[in-house]
């Protein structure tokens, strides 16, 4: 048996039992990845996958047990490799961070300018995605830690930590009506043409839970997953603005108006995840610490080794 068979295994898994799907991702031909689980399976005595024909239908029980190991055996190869970077060049290499838009865009600035003055020979690769896609790239080590507000909790092979808190607001031109409310509420925004972000992103499931809380239907007019969109098309008269408070910190597009809706979609909190039981380079930690200062190096070493679980803010 070799790593080459773990990795096509691993690999179909992911692709939910796709070979031809597999085999591109692996860059290699869909009878090669065929024929090597094939000699595994024999090799090992059990089959791996239940079949249909050709076809794979699903893991088999065994396999499961096959699988639980595979992933272990391929992470450890990977911390092995890190570790003889990390000792090998400590002040050298590449942090690669998976991001959403708005965390690159609004959060992040700082704290990796800050960083590369401390690690001047470390690149950095930042991927902007989906939060989906975040955890995705984690799990699979394209990215050494992620950071997003949806999701990320949801993947028990990530180790996810609480960075910072932050709240929706409501952004609409001076001469709006609604500027002129002491107090807004849902169904003062119900009522409004609406524009905010993608429903996968940027805390959008809390908005649309407030508001089926009321039994209220928000009139939602367009979607993005920039909030510099959002913000040109409220300054634009299209409608009102839900968007983080982080993309209204500086100078708002225009004469627009931001207030903080807080008390009725609640607070959300942003998270930075890594892959569990890996291993992380020690500039790793460093650019943890930097994204939150309620992160310690320890603490994320002890959140990675399982001795302590998440906290809350």
């Amino acid at each position: 048996m070799n790593l080459h068979q773990f990795r096509f295994v691993q690999e179909a898994v992911r692709r939910n039992l796709n070979l031809t799907e597999a085999a591109k991702a692996l860059h290699t031909s869909q009878p090669g990845v065929s024929k090597a689980i094939i000699e595994l399976e024999d090799e090992l005595g059990v089959e791996i996958f239940a079949r249909h024909g050709k076809r794979l239908k699903r893991v088999t029980e065994p396999g499961q047990h096959v699988l639980a190991s595979i992933e272990v055996i391929l992470r450890e190869v990977g911390n092995l490799k890190r570790i003889g970077s990390d000792f090998s060049a400590q002040d050298n290499g590449t942090l690669s961070i998976a991001t959403t838009h708005t965390q690159a865009r609004y959060v992040l600035p700082e704290p990796v300018a800050r960083f590369r003055g401390q690690y001047p020979k470390v690149n950095i690769s930042l991927h902007q995605a989906t939060p989906h896609e975040v955890a995705d790239m984690v799990l699979t080590e394209v990215a050494d830690v992620g950071m997003a507000t949806e999701s990320l909790a949801d993947y028990p092979d990530l180790v996810t930590l609480p960075c910072y808190e932050w709240q929706h607001v409501l952004i609409f031109p001076a001469s709006h009506p609604l500027a002129r409310k002491e107090r807004i509420t849902l169904d003062d925004i119900a009522n409004e043409p609406l524009i905010t972000y993608h429903p996968s992103f940027t805390g959008r499931g809390r908005v649309d839970r407030a508001f089926e809380r009321r039994g209220l239907k928000p009139n939602i007019i367009l979607e993005a997953i920039d909030s510099d969109v959002i913000r040109t098309y409220v300054n634009l008269g299209l409608g009102v603005g839900i968007v983080a408070e982080m993309a209204v910190q500086g100078d708002l597009i225009g004469q627009l108006v931001a207030k903080p809706m807080g008390d009725l979609f609640g607070m959300n909190v942003a998270r930075v995840a890594f892959k569990r039981g890996a291993y992380m380079r020690q500039f790793v930690f460093r650019f943890a610490e930097l994204i939150s200062p309620r992160l310690s190096r320890e603490q994320v070493k002890l959140a990675l080794s399982g001795r302590e679980s998440d906290y809350d803010l």
